[in-house]
């Protein structure tokens, strides 16, 4: 049986975890971000050992301690595979008490490591929103584009972010009856989105090299003739996501230019690739001259994931998603992330709890928490009249 695609392993001789332990650990996040699922095969003993160089011996440990978590089910003569969800009450209450228990587990270490009682919540929240995010993007795709309109689910067409990503989950949360259907497609899809009437908000970090202002010439130059709400979500800081250690000492956007240096981009339209874009320009870099620059990806835990697998020394995006992904962080510039909302829109009864939830205690406590964020100012909105 051949391995799944999906099944890639990448291993580090640069970490202290042994070899067993990062194919323990990557076998979990292709379970986690559900490209591996229950009943799925993992490659037989022989051909991961084969295809990674090692020793057939560590394979078996790794794929032991993976049973022993039941994670995975070795089966004389049919293989190692993706332990099944058993159906049935006593099951299902089963695994509420496993995870319960092991929730709890973690709490009270934190607890008793000084952690606060909001930390540890934000911390949650966040890395809940990143594998939220992560599982999203392996489904199946459709083909239906921005999904349809209506009065009982609000649209979000965005650039990438997990401040936002932690908005729409609380909003789930507090609002379990409300649906929000969030679609990461940029900043300049986030607004033509808004243009052609296919989403109530968009999200977006634009910006202008003019002005060197955010957001605001923007929205005028793609929603002429039309009163919009700017409601901040808050200010981020972007740099170089490394790997641990910086091994290349990689320090500033000139360093791009270097031939030993590959990096990973964000796609068109992103407001990532059009402040990378500026700053090449800046450093009289030209595109073609930066090793990898072709290589896209749609967010900054994709760019961060390539970085932490080394198929990149470096990419452009902000300090939560390096936090997230284990990765070193050298800080560049500060931006804002503003959410833009028709006003029609924002005075409608639909969007009065996303309204609330934004400028809410909890959630400015939650941005806070997840560091590379400076929430002094999430909530706070303006209001732009270019209906005249």
């Amino acid at each position: 049986m051949q391995p799944l695609p999906e099944m890639e392993i990448r291993l580090r001789g640069n970490v202290d975890t042994p070899i067993y332990g990062q194919i323990v650990e990557q076998v979990k996040q292709h379970v986690a971000a559900n490209r591996l699922r229950p009943g799925d095969h993992l490659p037989t003993v022989r051909q991961l050992s084969h295809s990674l160089g090692i020793s057939p011996g560590t394979v078996v440990r790794a794929y032991t301690q993976l049973e022993q978590e039941g994670i995975v089910q070795m089966r004389r003569g049919g293989g190692t595979v993706v332990s099944p969800r058993t159906a049935g009450d006593r099951a299902a209450a089963g695994r509420r008490t496993s995870l319960s228990d092991m929730i709890s587990s973690q709490v009270l270490n934190a607890l008793s490591l000084g952690y606060s009682p909001e930390e540890i919540e934000a911390t949650f929240s966040f890395h809940l929103a990143r594998w939220r995010e992560e599982r999203r993007h392996t489904a199946a795709p459709t083909d239906t584009g921005y999904p349809a309109m209506d009065t009982s689910t609000i649209v979000v067409v965005a650039s990438h972010d997990l401040a936002l990503s932690m908005l729409v989950g609380l909003l789930s949360e507090k609002n379990p009856e409300l649906n929000v259907d969030l679609t990461y497609a940029g900043s300049l899809g986030g607004l033509i989105a808004l243009q052609e009437e296919r989403a109530h908000l968009a999200g977006i970090h634009l910006l202008d090299e003019e002005t060197g202002e955010y957001n605001y010439p923007y929205v005028k130059h793609v929603l002429p003739g039309r009163d919009v709400a700017i409601v901040h979500l808050a200010y981020r800081i972007q740099g170089l996501m490394v790997a641990p250690g910086n091994p290349k000492r990689i320090q500033q956007v000139e360093d791009l230019r270097r031939p030993n240096i590959v990096i990973v981009n964000r796609q068109r339209g992103s407001g990532t690739r059009v402040l990378l874009d500026y700053k090449l320009r800046q450093a009289g870099i030209s595109p073609p001259g930066v090793r990898g620059y072709q290589s896209e990806k749609d967010t900054h835990l994709e760019v961060a994931a390539a970085v932490a697998s080394g198929e990149a020394d470096v990419g452009l995006g902000i300090e939560a998603a390096a936090r997230a992904s284990g990765l070193d962080f050298v800080p560049l510039y500060r931006e804002r992330y503003d959410l833009v909302i028709p006003m029609a829109n924002y005075r409608s009864k639909l969007l009065s709890p996303l309204l609330d939830a934004v400028a809410s205690d909890e959630f400015i406590g939650m941005v806070r928490s997840a560091g590379g964020y400076d929430a002094s100012q999430t909530g706070a909105t303006s209001f732009l009249r270019l209906n005249r």
